[in-house]
């Protein structure tokens, strides 16, 4: 009996899977015998099932033997259902081990790597999903290192200390194995700075400049935006240019980026770490699966894509309610767990929701009382609990025509990206690297944000006015605290308290307060 060391995939992570292959000789060649048999056990879905039918074709193209007798292949553990084409490989690699074409010289690699990879009928090596998930779950387990497919080696090397293989056909598999072929070790992709800049840029957009000071907070503290105004005036020009402004991937949040993009293949062939801060622009009709993930087999959906990035929803009020509603935990806990009857998955949803809509059906801001009531019934769509999770409304007015005529240059993205990463330089000194203000816990934010009696007494005075609730008083003082340190400013004080107050325009529309 011959066993190899796999992966299953469960969310982005990886989990152990052995496969065991033994081999029966048969006891005779009756006229009606229809030849050798092999069997796969262990909980397979119908793609590993259908695995042997490719490992024979693969094994023919390859002249390379086939077992004489019946085969047993065993996926453990048992209970652990496999899924997709990740077992060709090790399949045919135990099977030629079993039969003595790869020699006892490569057990010691074998014991030592985990090796997947799909074949195809001509014995090519076809990339498979997941492959930084099992690079670092190699390197967990304390293995040298993965065999895969070639296409998939760069963005495993992306993974530290251990060794990365990618072979392109079965017969140099093989050949490899018994130290025929000489397959040079993937190295790391080499370090280089993400390139700057979106495809806009914020000195593109005319005016806007209290709009541009709220996207450069919101992108300073990580707090997330809604921007509310009629057609026309910037909203999303202003959201595309935001990932200009927002400071560079660490190493660490670029491998977390790199993992959920290589669990649905979705990361660029030949291409090691995603450098660069991930922006989702999801339709208005996409569904909540679509939104938060799901399915039968679950996999991530919008905002874990858009993790350590933006998540960006253009005509907020027109997606699903139960779509807005199923962002309320991803948005709160930084993460989206997706329970079925086989288990439960877990995808990071550490991101910042950017959100623009116009404030009535018809486009514009409310001029009558009639209007007013379709205004206030078309806010009405997006629920409160909702609302408190967005740190700042704003609002948005219609460009006069002189901002249009004028030549003055207003905020650029460069201007904008060096206050927000002089905030943050301020944010890890206080809080820790990586932990911006968005994200601070109560007992955090009641040291980092003590307001003094006029500040104090202002916020009461909001709070009481304007209905807020307690996540919502939260997040007016973690606001004033980013607003603090864009400016360059040690105490949270009445001004910063004010300026984070007015951004809270959906609370002042709603209570019938003067904007």
């Amino acid at each position: 009996m011959q066993r190899i060391q796999s992966f299953a995939l469960r969310g982005i992570d990886a989990l152990s899977v052995e496969i065991e292959c033994d081999e029966r000789p048969r006891r005779g060649d009756a006229p009606q015998d229809p030849g050798p048999r092999t069997y796969i056990v262990g909980l397979p879905d119908a793609s590993v099932r259908e695995s042997h039918q490719r490992v024979r074709a693969a094994l023919s193209a390859s002249r390379l033997p086939h077992p004489r007798g019946d085969c047993l292949i065993n996926l453990a553990p048992a209970d652990l259902r496999k899924e997709g084409p990740v077992y060709d490989l090790p399949i045919a690699v135990a099977l030629l081990r079993m039969q003595g074409v790869i020699g006892e010289a490569a057990d010691a690699m074998l014991d030592h790597f985990a090796i997947a990879g799909e074949l195809s009928l001509d014995g090519m090596v076809r990339p498979i999903r997941g492959a930084t998930s099992l690079a670092a779950f190699a390197r967990e387990q304390g293995l040298r290192g993965v065999i895969l497919p070639r296409a998939n080696a760069p963005e495993a090397a992306v993974v530290e200390g251990i060794d990365v293989y990618g072979v392109e056909q079965l017969d140099e598999t093989v050949g490899f194995l018994n130290g025929l072929v000489d397959i040079r070790r993937e190295r790391p992709p080499a370090e280089c700075p993400p390139p700057f800049g979106a495809a806009l840029d914020f000195a593109d957009v005319r005016g806007q400049e209290a709009a541009k000071r709220a996207l450069g907070l919101a992108a300073a503290g990580g707090h997330n935006a809604l921007l509310i105004g009629p057609a026309g005036s910037g909203k999303t020009m202003m959201a595309r240019a935001l990932p200009g402004i927002l400071p560079p991937l660490s190493p660490s949040e670029a491998l977390d980026v790199t993992r959920i993009y290589s669990s649905i293949g979705a990361v660029p062939r030949g291409a090691g770490l995603i450098r660069e801060r991930p922006f989702r622009s999801p339709h208005h009709s996409s569904s909540a699966a679509a939104i938060v993930g799901g399915g039968s087999v679950p996999r991530p959906g919008e905002v874990s894509l858009a993790h350590h990035g933006v998540l960006f929803l253009d005509e907020l009020p027109e997606f699903p309610r139960v779509a807005l509603e199923s962002l309320r935990e991803p948005l709160e806990d930084g993460f989206v767990t997706i329970s079925r009857a086989n288990g439960t998955v877990r995808f990071p949803a550490h991101t910042m929701l950017v959100a623009a809509m116009n404030p009535t059906h018809a486009g514009g801001f409310a001029q009558s009382a009639t209007e007013r009531r379709a205004q206030d019934k078309y806010i009405g769509k997006l629920s409160g609990p909702l609302l408190d999770r967005i740190d700042l409304h704003v609002e948005v007015r219609a460009v006069p025509f002189a901002s249009l005529q004028s030549s003055r240059v207003g905020m650029s993205s460069l201007g904008l990206r060096s206050k927000v990463l002089d905030a943050r330089g301020r944010m890890e000194a206080r809080q820790g690297k990586g932990k911006p203000n968005a994200r601070m816990g109560g007992r955090e934010l009641d040291r980092c944000c003590a307001l003094d009696g006029p500040a104090q007494r202002l916020l009461e005075g909001a709070m009481r006015d304007l209905g807020l609730s307690a996540r919502a008083y939260d997040r007016v003082r973690r606001v004033a605290r980013t607003i603090a340190d864009f400016d360059g400013v040690d105490d949270v004080g009445e001004a910063q308290v004010a300026e984070a107050i007015h951004y809270r325009i959906l609370d002042r529309m709603r209570a019938g307060v003067s904007a």
